[in-house]
């Protein structure tokens, strides 16, 4: 049977958990099941989109990232529309297209869905010719994520932090909706078009917008009340956001947003500047992804805290693994150190009494 072909497409710097010995990990796992893997490493941003547009031109099978989403969205852009299909093991500190697909945060049962060749075609979001895949928003989480880029720490943390900040001192801005020709007007917190549930890190902005619809889950908060504000985010993180009265929804398949002023926006975390007008829709079936064959429907607060204690139980084996590869590494260091003085005394002259 001839061998798949694989590029392990590994960001160094991404979130938190060590990547000690993944590449060879990863290559040997594979290897049993008919994939060969090839590894590069990011030094840059663009690097990931530079790489796996290469394996698409050169005909690989598949191209799986190491990192978080910034480098699986550009993984992802690359692969759009091609038979080239995107394997996730999950290292960044959201994770939100992994979470949205149903790929486990551990590396090893991540690649398990690699093992079973299941694919998932999902479609992406497209706001004035950019791609997006999970999430894109204007507004206040726009400005989180404009800050949050700037700063050195990474991790959820430092995310709640620069929120908590940002909120102080920002006030709602006034928004026009164009759906089918017919114009909405709304002053909002944040206006965000979902593609898929969350953000990332478990909170559900879009709770019930799937991947695979053909339709895009507009979530528009309207309150800035501190209180209200509070409550919403309790309502996101146990998936109940759509039943607060805070909140609009809509679901379709296109639409355009104006504001009053150009300013910053997010796609999928990652923030930029774009103008007042912004043109946006849904791509149907841009991108094949390794995911499970059955994925659990989504449940309000059963569904967010079955993925919390799963994320507990993957640091937990996560810490040991990185303990049980210091243990080994000492122990192959000892073992070394031993040799070479057993060496060095062997090859000293006998002294004659």
């Amino acid at each position: 049977m001839e061998k798949k072909k694989a590029l392990l497409i590994i960001n160094p710097i991404s979130g938190t958990r060590s990547k000690h010995g993944l590449a060879t990990s990863v290559s040997n796992h594979l290897f049993k099941f008919g994939i060969e893997v090839e590894t590069k490493e990011t030094k840059a941003g663009g690097d990931a989109f530079r790489m796996a547009s290469e394996a698409v031109e050169k005909g690989f099978d598949m191209v799986i990232t190491a990192g978080g989403d910034g480098t699986v969205n550009e993984a992802a852009n690359a692969l759009a529309f091609s038979n080239c299909t995107l394997g996730i093991l999950p290292f960044g500190s959201g994770n939100g297209l992994a979470r949205s697909v149903g790929v486990p945060q551990d590396t090893f049962a991540a690649l398990k869905l690699i093992e079973s060749g299941y694919v998932l075609t999902c479609d992406r979001g497209i706001v004035n010719d950019k791609p997006f895949y999970c999430t894109f928003g204007i507004g206040f989480d726009a400005a989180v994520s404009e800050k949050f880029a700037t700063m050195k720490k990474r991790g959820r943390i430092t995310y709640i932090r620069s929120a908590f900040r940002e909120f102080l001192n920002y006030r709602s801005q006034p928004y026009a909706i164009v759906i089918d020709g017919k114009v909405i007007t709304e002053k909002a917190l944040l206006i965000a078009v979902c593609n898929a549930p969350q953000y990332g890190n478990n909170a559900y902005i879009g709770p019930k917008a799937k991947l695979t619809d053909g339709l895009l889950d507009i979530t528009v908060v309207h309150s800035d009340n501190p209180f209200n504000t509070l409550l919403m985010s309790m309502d996101m993180f146990t998936g109940m956001l759509d039943k607060n009265r805070g909140i609009g929804t809509f679901r379709v398949p296109a639409l355009t947003i104006i504001r009053t002023e150009d300013g910053p926006v997010h796609l999928d975390g990652e923030p930029m500047q774009m103008g007042k007008k912004l043109a946006i829709k849904c791509e149907k079936k841009a991108l094949r992804i390794f995911a499970p064959e059955k994925n659990l429907q989504f449940q309000p607060f059963i569904s967010p805290i079955r993925a919390i204690l799963d994320d507990m139980r993957y640091d937990v084996m996560d810490k040991f693994r990185q303990f049980e590869n210091t243990v080994y590494s000492n122990l192959d260091q000892t073992k070394r150190t031993i040799s070479e003085q057993t060496k060095r005394k062997g090859s000293e002259p006998t002294k004659k009494n």
